[in-house]
């Protein structure tokens, strides 16, 4: 059973949260976390299936038949039927009862969304109306499509967006690594993650060296975190042969951190695709779930 660390007196954040759901594994492991946040925080968990519309073939005189538009539209129909179900079994047994977004309460609600078009638009122009978007990882080759929506959350919200590990961990925001390189994206994610920092009951400020940017360093962060009332401390880091990305999982996995905060594409998406980055690195192979913004 998955349990927050600790519980703090402090306004309620985080108070909805969007999870594309499609009722495999991986968004599986994205709704255990959204869960999870929204027991702390009395949070709306809102499922959202994205239905794909018909595909578009352009030249002259080609048609598509009608009968496969049908057996497109029902499969996804099927698909869409499939994870609802599975998404609202889910909620029954953790007695979460569904209710629509205007009643406020102190325990976690749940309510269903069926959206057309492509899921990155869909998620990325949809998700600006909520305080969090949990996202299922993108840790396969094949899941190309994964990481096109993750970061269409990430560049196109206007929100954080929490990434899912493989399985969901057993604790989430126990201990905590805050991978500062100096960047308004980290110092941006940091501010919006605040309610996860403050409920932690360790938080690893942690820089490798050479991957920052001009900015104030770690222990000025520490610092301010302390006068937040979270019980933060400082690690510094030489990254060796490792890329900065493969220092910061390396040590994320050292200290025993449950979560990890990192701005998002402090370079470009298209120098990070190109060259690679510790972004790309780490929505590619971390272990643990992520905590990001841009």
């Amino acid at each position: 059973m998955l349990t927050l660390a600790k519980q703090i007196d402090s306004e309620p954040v985080m108070r909805t949260l969007l999870v594309p759901f499609h009722g495999s594994d991986a968004t599986q492991s994205a709704l255990e976390m959204a869960h999870l946040v929204a027991t702390r925080f009395g949070s709306y968990i809102e499922g959202l299936f994205v239905l794909q519309p018909p595909p578009i073939i352009a030249g002259e005189g080609i048609t598509i038949p009608g009968e496969y538009l049908t057996q497109l539209a029902e499969e996804g129909r099927r698909l869409a039927d499939g994870a609802r179900e599975r998404f609202e079994k889910f909620m029954k047994e953790r007695h979460v009862p569904f209710r629509d977004i205007t009643i406020v309460g102190d325990n976690a609600t749940a309510g269903w969304r069926e959206l057309e078009g492509l899921e990155s638009q869909v998620v990325g122009e949809y998700g600006r109306l909520f305080d969090l978007i949990v996202v299922g990882c993108a840790t396969q080759q094949s899941a190309a499509d994964r990481n096109a929506m993750c970061e269409a959350a990430l560049f196109e919200s206007g929100r954080p967006v929490m990434v899912a590990a493989d399985k969901a961990p057993a604790t989430l925001g126990k201990t905590i690594v805050v991978a500062w390189n100096g960047s308004t994206e980290t110092a941006r994610t940091i501010a919006l993650g605040m309610p996860l920092l403050q409920a932690a009951e360790k938080v690893v400020v942690l820089t490798v060296q050479g991957g920052t940017v001009p900015g104030p360093d770690a222990e000025q962060v520490t610092r301010h975190l302390v006068h937040n009332d979270i019980n933060a401390q400082t690690e510094i880091v030489e990254p060796g042969p490792r890329t900065s990305g493969e220092a910061i999982l390396e040590e994320t996995d050292r200290v025993g951190a449950d979560l990890l905060l990192k701005g998002a594409f402090t370079h470009s998406r298209l120098r990070q695709m190109i060259f690679g980055g510790a972004t790309q690195h780490i929505l590619s192979v971390s272990k643990v779930p992520v905590f990001m913004a841009h």
